[in-house]
């Protein structure tokens, strides 16, 4: 509780020490209009105090104090200030709230620290005189041994004690108030929610590219290793060349998952450094610096390699190592976002088709009109299951159709599972 106080105390003196410039000019202004020196070394007047109160709020509007004043509110006041998102310019909003609070602050701190200036010397020296003996001379008035002394030592401890309860009010205040004026206003809180929300939906996505290309990946391998292992037994040319083909389709995906799973978690993590850094407000600049410059390195030589599209599902195919039917028309007019994520569909469906069908699949891909259309058919296994129940690979292209206003259909139909998918090629459509 008394280191507390003592902090707080002196959150208060640092606002009155930085009050003193404004009192300083106030003092030098005023003796140029009244035509009598100024006393720079008694700036306590009351008038040219009320007179700087407004300058202050005036510089607090366009000085950038918010940094040392949320620093001085947490570290001395002990108050828990949510620290401010990075934004490029300032609001006239935040602008307010920072000058009310830096005006508050040296208001209030210039009072305490003229009172603390004035009560601690002459509650010491009161006391002093109460044991020395010799009458003293005090702003006139004659200090004596005696009663007298008492009176005056009990009243400047009475006045030491004031002052305590003082800064101690004085100090809940303003530490109940810095979150109000200090932390985040509400355009800035929208802001970070906001981009909370953006960092959320990037995640998804990148959760989605994941659990589509590993998915595929990991059917195809387990299709393939499957494959090679009923060969592997037969002593004939043909039957090593299957299994080579098929040793070379699991080598090809699983290169294929690791890089795509090398690329999400990359941006997984850059995405934490970057929370982490914006987080730190008191982080050292050039650390920051050397990191921020790293992770852009590190994250640079992840990206080169650009996302999968439509044009890429001959490979899709070749990789996959089921006999696939496909009936693909010109896709070169296809926005990217769009191709981008048709291929994910597409890559779902047959990862399915492989992982719960059997024979072959039929893939169609046109587009008509202002539509991209999508068809992937494939007959169920005997016992008629559809094997989408579980798992998160319907949902997340209902979820790639809807974010592009496309229309999805996914069911059995004639003894088989067929996935249809309408995606407007351009956003009004």
């Amino acid at each position: 509780m008394t280191g507390n106080l003592f902090r707080r105390w002196t959150c208060l003196i640092l606002g009155g020490a930085l009050l003193m410039p404004y009192m300083m000019v106030g003092v030098l202004v005023a003796g140029l209009v009244s035509g009598e020196p100024g006393n720079l070394l008694l700036p306590a007047q009351v008038g040219v105090f009320g007179a700087m109160l407004p300058v202050v709020a005036v510089t607090g509007l366009f000085l950038p104090v918010r940094g040392l004043e949320v620093s001085a509110a947490q570290g001395l006041l002990g108050a828990r200030v949510r620290t401010p998102p990075r934004q490029t310019g300032r609001t006239w909003q935040e602008r307010r709230r920072t000058a009310a609070w830096f005006t508050l602050h040296l208001g209030v701190g210039g009072v305490l620290s003229g009172c603390t200036l004035a009560i601690l010397p002459f509650t010491a020296f009161t006391l002093v005189v109460l044991f020395t003996g010799p009458p003293q001379d005090l702003g006139g008035m004659e200090i004596t041994p005696g009663w007298n002394a008492v009176l005056w030592a009990l009243g400047g401890v009475a006045l030491l004690v004031a002052l305590i309860a003082l800064v101690a009010g004085a100090g809940a205040l303003l530490a109940r108030l810095a979150p109000v004026l200090l932390g985040p206003t509400p355009s800035e809180r929208l802001a970070a929610a906001e981009e909370h929300a953006r960092a959320l939906a990037e995640r998804n996505r990148l959760a989605r590219e994941l659990h589509d290309s590993v998915g595929h990946a990991l059917s195809v391998v387990t299709l393939q290793a499957a494959a090679a292992g009923r060969v592997l037994d037969r002593d004939s040319d043909d039957a090593r060349a299957t299994a080579r083909t098929a040793l070379a389709a699991i080598e090809q995906s699983a290169r294929a998952a690791l890089d795509d799973l090398d690329h999400v978690l990359g941006l997984l993590r850059d995405g934490d450094d970057a929370t982490r850094d914006a987080a730190a407000a008191g982080r050292d600049a050039d650390g920051a610096a050397d990191g921020a410059a790293d992770g852009a390195a590190d994250g640079a030589e992840r990206r080169i390699a650009p996302q999968a599209t439509l044009a890429d599902l001959g490979e899709l195919i070749a990789t996959s190592g089921a006999s696939v039917q496909r009936q693909v028309g010109d896709l070169s007019g296809v926005p990217a976002v769009v191709s981008r994520e048709a291929y994910r569909i597409v890559q779902e469906a047959l990862t399915n088709a492989i992982k719960h069908g059997h024979g072959p699949v039929r893939l169609t891909a046109a587009v008509h009109g202002d539509d991209l259309h999508l068809e992937v058919v494939n007959a169920q296994h005997g016992d008629g299951a559809s094997g989408w129940s579980g798992g998160r690979g319907l949902a997340g292209m209902r979820e790639r159709v809807r974010l592009l206003r496309g229309e999805l259909e996914a069911g059995p139909a004639a003894g088989g599972w067929r996935v249809t998918a309408r995606l407007p090629l351009r956003s009004g459509a």
